[in-house]
């Protein structure tokens, strides 16, 4: 088959004499040590992810809070502890995975339009830094458990500053008709009865328009937003330390162009360096999406009989099934938001012809695929790397059709090590009851 460099160039993996790698370790090797469907990891590439980024904001005071819901594997979670990372969370099974991480809780912000009494205790008592908090009833929650504990809660607003971010409505999140935050014309009342409450100690404000987001301006028509009422605060006598600007930094799957972190950077840091806040950003796809790739294998091919070409209008002349043994279960995106990621062949071979494939599981769904129309050398017994895997992979995986998770690897230089075993039918059984 032929690939283009630009295919593939974002991404953690390249080809050395015609078979495909994760930094110095075969995929063709991890396949063979721990079978498919098996997420493999960039343990360099996340890490520079992170530095890049880091960098990005200078010597403007600032925390990077990893959004943890993009990928929530512990080795994931400890990577980026060690460099010094934060983290964002949505529930109280986060924080317990960041605290079994090694995450620091004074670096947690605690996000999400749900929150629980019994995640809120949690959090209060394990001293986290901040919760970002999207109603005036969990407002009221909060400082009532606060009360009852005997603590100080710290607090910010996320505001819905009703900014569209351009990008798939399931993942725009600062619009009016997202269930996300706080109007700004709310705000301020908010504001006022939140300093004036005891229990509570107000840090900050907050905000996050959706992911995914690929140019800046967006972003910025939110931070104008919050700067206006941080100086409305101001003027009340409410003096702001933090200020959470989120995350969203598109990247790129396809043909995107890739977010100029620097640039957006250099913007931050103009319009915030003079106001001595520090500064909070919450990346989870930036940095861990084209750090992972899923390992799957061609099961059966199933053609239609007759040619086909790479475009919908000859949809008519039959279409070419690649069944693989991974599925919707292991990989939800392509089905949830007809996302398109790269699929490249392990191996190299010009054995077959060249087909249109569309690349399905075994589930029992019609809306079981992970990739349509691509151009592929395909045999059964193939070895094919889904890319860009590494965000809203593994973490949105199920066990649809009573299937087991895939087991999920670590590599580092040239070696590597299974992080997550596959899941067995006795892990699946074991909290049912007859």
């Amino acid at each position: 088959m032929t690939v283009t460099p630009e295919l593939f160039s974002a991404t953690a993996v390249k080809y050395r004499n015609g078979e495909l790698y994760v930094e110095g370790a075969s995929l063709g090797n991890i396949a063979d040590a721990v079978g498919t469907p098996v997420y493999v990891y960039s343990q360099e590439m996340l890490k520079n992810q992170y530095r890049k980024l880091d960098a990005a904001l200078g010597s403007l005071p600032h925390q990077l809070h990893y959004a943890v819901k993009a990928n929530s594997t512990l080795a994931v979670l400890k990577t980026f502890a060690e460099l010094g990372a934060g983290f964002d969370i949505v529930s109280g099974g986060e924080l317990s995975r960041v605290l079994a991480a090694g995450g620091n809780p004074d670096s947690v912000v605690f996000s999400g339009v749900g929150k629980s009494v019994e995640e809120i205790d949690f959090a209060l008592k394990t001293g986290i830094e901040c919760f970002n908090v999207e109603s005036n009833s969990e407002l009221i929650r909060i400082s009532q458990r606060a009360e009852v504990l005997g603590k100080i809660a710290p607090i910010a607003l996320r505001i819905n500053p009703n900014v569209d971010p351009k990008t798939h409505p399931y993942i725009s999140t600062g619009l009016k008709e997202n269930k996300f935050g706080i109007l700004q014309e709310a705000a301020l009342g908010l504001y006022q009865q939140a300093d004036a409450d005891p229990n509570l100690h107000v840090r900050g404000v907050a905000c996050h328009i959706g992911s995914q987001i690929s140019a800046p301006e967006p972003l910025f028509d939110a931070l104008d937003q919050l700067l206006s009422l941080i100086d409305q605060l101001a003027d009340r006598e409410i003096q702001l330390t933090d200020i959470d600007l989120g995350g969203g930094f598109g990247v790129t799957y396809q043909d995107e162009a890739s977010f100029d972190i620097d640039a957006w950077g250099d913007r931050v840091v103009e319009h915030l360096g003079p106001r001595g806040l520090t500064v909070s950003i919450e990346p989870g796809r930036f940095l861990t999406a084209n750090a992972g790739v899923l390992l799957t294998r061609v099961e059966y091919l199933k053609p239609s009989g007759g040619p086909a070409q790479a475009n919908e209008s000859h949809a008519d002349e039959g279409k070419n099934f690649a069944i693989v043994d991974a599925a919707m279960n292991d990989l939800l995106r392509p089905s949830l938001y007809q996302a398109w990621h790269g699929v490249l062949a392990v191996q190299e071979h010009s054995s077959s012809d060249t087909r249109c494939w569309d690349l399905v599981g075994p589930i029992c769904e019609s809306g079981d695929w992970l990739a349509k129309n691509r151009m592929l050398s395909l045999a059964e017994g193939d070895l094919l790397a889904i890319l860009s895997a590494g965000a809203y992979g593994s973490s949105l995986s199920s066990n649809y059709n009573t299937r087991n998770r895939a087991a999920e690897v670590m590599v580092s230089g040239d070696g590597f090590r299974v992080v997550r075993r596959r899941e067995s039918l006795q892990d699946q059984l074991s909290t049912e009851i007859l």
